[in-house]
C-alpha cells in the first residue's frame, strides 16, 4: 500500500512538472524573443546570442509607454477599489441580511454571466457617447468610460457571497447584541476575516482590468486615454509586427501582474479554498 501510494505521488509530481514546463514554454519564448535582435528572431536559435535590450529601449520611445502605463494603473486600481467596495457590500446583503427574494436576485445576477460582453458593446458605447456629450470629461475617450462598465461585477459578488455564507451567524448576532449596526459589523467584524476572499477578488478583477483589450480599444480614440494592451497593438501596427519589440512590450506589461500575484498568492489560495471544508 505504501509503495503504491509513493508511486502515485511520483506520477503526480511528474504530471505537474510536465504541465508546468508546457505552460512556461510560451513565456520563455516571449522573454528570449524580446532579448533577440529583430533580424535574428526566426534564425532558429533557442537563446539570443548575444542578448540585447534594444527592443525594450525602442518600446519606450516608439509609443508613449509611460502614459499608457499610467492609464492602465489608474484604470486597474480604480476598478479594483470599486469592485472591492460595491461587490463586498452587495455580497454581504445577499448573504447575511434578511432580504426578501435574495436567492432569486442571486440567480438573476448569475444568469447575466451567460450574456457575452460583445452583446453589450454597442449599448455601452452609445451610453458612453451620450455621457461624453453631456459631460465632456466623462464617458467615451476618457478613463471613466473604460472604468464604468467594470465598476461592479457579478463574479465578484458571487465570490464574496460564497465566502460570507461560511461566516458563522453567531458572530454577527453577538455584534448585533452589542449594539453594532450592519455597516459597523461589515467593517469591523466581517472584513477583517475576509482578506483571503478580498485578495482573490483583487487578483481576478486586477488581471481582467489590466489585460482588457476590446472595450478600451472601442471606447478610446486618443493617446491620452489608451491603456497598455491597446498601445501594444498600435506598436505592432507601426512596426509591421516587429516581434522583438512586441514581446518586449508584452514582458513589461505582464510584470506588474506577476508581482501582484506573487504578493497575494498565499491569500489567493486561501480564498479559493475558503468554505471548502465544513466544520
Amino acid at each position: 500500500m505504501i509503495r503504491r501510494r509513493r508511486l502515485g505521488l511520483a506520477m503526480l509530481w511528474v504530471v505537474l512538472a510536465a504541465s508546468s514546463v508546457i505552460m512556461l514554454v510560451p513565456w520563455f519564448w516571449t522573454v528570449t524573443t524580446s532579448l533577440t535582435p529583430a533580424a535574428e528572431v526566426f534564425s532558429g536559435n533557442l537563446l539570443p546570442n548575444p542578448p540585447t535590450l534594444e527592443a525594450y529601449a525602442q518600446v519606450l520611445t516608439l509609443i508613449p509607454f509611460g502614459g499608457y502605463f499610467l492609464n492602465s494603473v489608474v484604470v486597474t486600481v480604480t476598478v479594483v477599489v470599486l469592485n472591492v467596495v460595491f461587490d463586498t457590500c452587495a455580497a454581504y446583503a445577499l448573504a447575511k441580511l434578511p432580504l426578501p427574494g435574495r436567492g432569486v436576485i442571486m440567480i438573476v445576477l448569475l444568469t447575466t454571466l451567460m450574456i457575452p460582453m460583445q452583446v453589450n458593446i454597442i449599448p455601452l458605447y452609445r451610453m458612453m457617447v451620450n455621457v461624453h456629450n453631456a459631460v465632456p470629461w466623462l464617458g467615451a475617450d476618457t478613463l471613466s468610460g473604460i472604468i464604468a462598465p467594470s465598476a461592479v461585477q457579478v463574479l465578484g459578488i458571487f465570490l464574496m457571497r460564497q465566502f460570507f455564507v461560511s461566516v458563522p451567524d453567531s458572530i454577527l448576532e453577538a455584534a448585533r447584541l452589542d449594539g453594532a449596526g450592519e455597516w459597523s459589523i461589515l467593517r469591523r467584524v466581517v472584513l477583517p476575516i475576509s482578506w483571503p476572499a478580498i485578495a482573490t477578488l483583487v487578483i481576478f478583477t486586477g488581471l481582467a482590468a489590466w489585460n482588457d483589450f476590446l472595450w478600451p480599444l472601442i471606447v478610446t480614440g486618443s493617446d491620452a486615454s489608451r491603456t497598455l494592451p491597446v498601445g501594444l497593438a498600435l506598436l505592432s501596427k507601426k512596426n509591421t509586427v516587429n516581434w522583438s519589440e512586441t514581446m518586449a512590450g508584452t514582458v513589461l506589461t505582464a510584470l506588474p501582474m506577476i508581482v501582484l500575484f506573487v504578493i497575494l498568492q498565499r491569500r489567493f489560495i486561501e480564498g479559493l479554498t475558503a468554505g471548502s471544508v465544513k466544520e
